[in-house]
């Protein structure tokens, strides 16, 4: 069995806490690694190279900064293909879902690149008298990343690339489900010539986390992953003085409307809702809809949901891999077992799903339930997995009202041919990120990342702009200079004195 480690002070850190947790191969159930769990004093050790780390980088120039991080993009597209593998050797998603998992990431590198000119300050000349006022943004300091299992290489990527370009140093807490990513990626770093102690990686439980929340060096702390979590981040980080952005769960849902191309509505939906096998924060986990376009639109989502091929991620014939660990996958399944029980109707139940010759693989295949009340779990919770529910309104205004109903606002979608309906929605929606027939609207790199209600904890979105002033703080400036010409006798400056 391999032993992980963590990543301090830019080189390899043997885990010295004799504590431990399992890294498994999805496909497979068996453990093949075993990560380090941080001790309180390694969390410290981590933060202390960070911050011995920050006394230089945050003085060091822009074209430095950025060179590295031109070096580090150049690393990580060439090594695209070996990141992707770790990811789906421990996330389980097939090997195409892991590289455009690494091109989602990259995105944001390229943001960080062109930090320049995100950091440009702003001058007024002349507001009074020989006074000028400027506005500058400078670094927090020691940053820090609490990352999920469901996109270890992206979602850490929204993060470091803007913090560290602006001048801060970073410590990564990510999932210890799926670690390898974040290890190769130092490695990385290290190789493009980022200075020790810039980018550290400590793995972890809610030791690790706590100590991060607490700790009087970590001036901000940037989480995604469930709501509950993101609440608690948000509350303990908060309340030691730290700047906090928590994303946390969704229940994302597409509004169908009866003039919409339904075949298009269909393929979006099956993607959106079985990519990645649900396991992210953007699938589309509830279609809502609207008329008499119900029986037939279910029809065309079960069709197409029954052809996908669940198998290995590293298989190219491979179209769904297994879930990330076994209890996640049995949770998923509960949701499945009870829903006839609470008023659904059950159209596809990939509960039994097997893989042959991987038959102790985390495996569940595609569910499907129609007809869904908004009383049951399965529509209440957010699943995070490859279940779809269908519910049925008679009206756009009453699947608007279904959709601001939910106590969560990450991201929804509405489909339909009628320019008018689709600006309405747009605006009346409650939910941070929309999309005009498309289902999953993830921001591009320039834009940020974030939803409404209790899809986000604090003031800032992830990466674009929000990401930039997330990881710096304004400061302005108000000067008056004498005259030169007004220069005490006896001291020629060379300038006329007939002003």
């Amino acid at each position: 069995m391999k032993n992980l480690h963590h990543w301090i002070n830019g080189k390899p850190s043997e885990g010295s806490s004799e504590r431990y947790g399992p890294v498994h191969n999805p496909a497979t159930g068996d453990q093949e690694k075993q990560v380090p769990l941080a001790s309180v004093e390694e969390v410290d050790a981590a933060v202390a190279a960070a911050k011995e780390a920050f006394a230089t980088w945050g003085q060091s120039s822009l074209a430095k900064r950025t060179t590295i991080l031109f070096k580090f993009r150049a690393l990580l597209d060439a090594n695209r293909d070996a990141i992707a593998e770790l990811i789906t050797a421990e996330h389980g998603k097939v090997h195409s879902d892991a590289l455009g998992e690494v091109a989602r990431g990259l995105e944001i590198v390229d943001l960080a690149c062109g930090i320049t000119v995100q950091l440009k300050g702003e001058l007024s000349t002349q507001v009074a008298t020989r006074v000028d006022v400027s506005s500058i943004r400078q670094p927090l300091g020691v940053v820090a990343g609490i990352t999920p299992f469901n996109f270890p290489a992206m979602v850490p990527m929204w993060m470091f690339p803007i913090a560290i370009a602006c001048g801060n140093t970073f410590v990564l807490k990510p999932s210890e489900k799926d670690p390898s990513a974040s290890l190769k990626i130092a490695e990385l770093f290290a190789e493009a010539g980022l200075p020790d102690g810039v980018f550290n990686v400590v793995h972890g439980d809610k030791v690790a986390v706590d100590r991060l929340l607490e700790h009087p060096d970590v001036k901000a702390v940037s989480f995604v992953g469930s709501t509950p979590i993101a609440r608690y981040i948000h509350t303990i980080a908060s309340a030691h003085g730290k700047r906090v952005q928590a994303l946390g769960g969704a229940k994302n849902h597409m509004l169908v409307l009866p003039d919409a191309d339904l075949d298009a509505a269909a393929d979006a939906a099956v993607s959106a809702a079985y990519g990645s096998a649900g396991e992210r924060c953007m699938a589309i986990s509830a279609v809502v809809a609207v008329g008499a376009i119900g029986d037939t639109l279910v029809e065309k989502i079960r069709e197409r949901a029954e052809k996908i091929k669940i198998g290995p991620g590293n298989d190219p014939a491979s179209e769904m891999g297994p879930l990330i660990t076994k209890v996640h996958r049995d949770k998923v399944a509960s949701y499945v077992e009870g829903a006839a029980a609470e008023g659904c109707e059950v159209i596809l139940d990939g509960t039994g799903h097997t893989v042959e010759g991987f038959e102790d693989g985390h495996w569940i295949g595609i569910s499907l339930l129609d007809k869904v009340p908004t009383t049951a779990k399965a529509y209440q919770d957010e699943i995070f997995g490859p279940v779809l529910t269908v519910l049925r309104v008679d009206t756009y205004e009453e699947g608007l009202a279904l959709i601001n109903a939910s106590p969560f606002g990450n991201g929804t979608a509405i489909f339909t041919r009628d320019g008018g309906a689709a600006r309405r929605f747009q605006l009346e929606v409650e939910a941070g990120m929309v999309g005009v027939n498309v289902p999953i609207p993830v921001p591009v790199g320039y834009h940020s990342f974030g939803g409404w209600k209790d899809s986000l904890f604090g003031d800032h979105h992830i990466y674009g702009n929000d990401g930039t002033h997330f990881y710096t703080r304004g400061k302005v400036v108000t000067t008056r200079w004498p005259d030169p010409a007004d220069a005490p006798a006896g001291v020629d400056l060379g300038f006329p004195r007939n002003h």
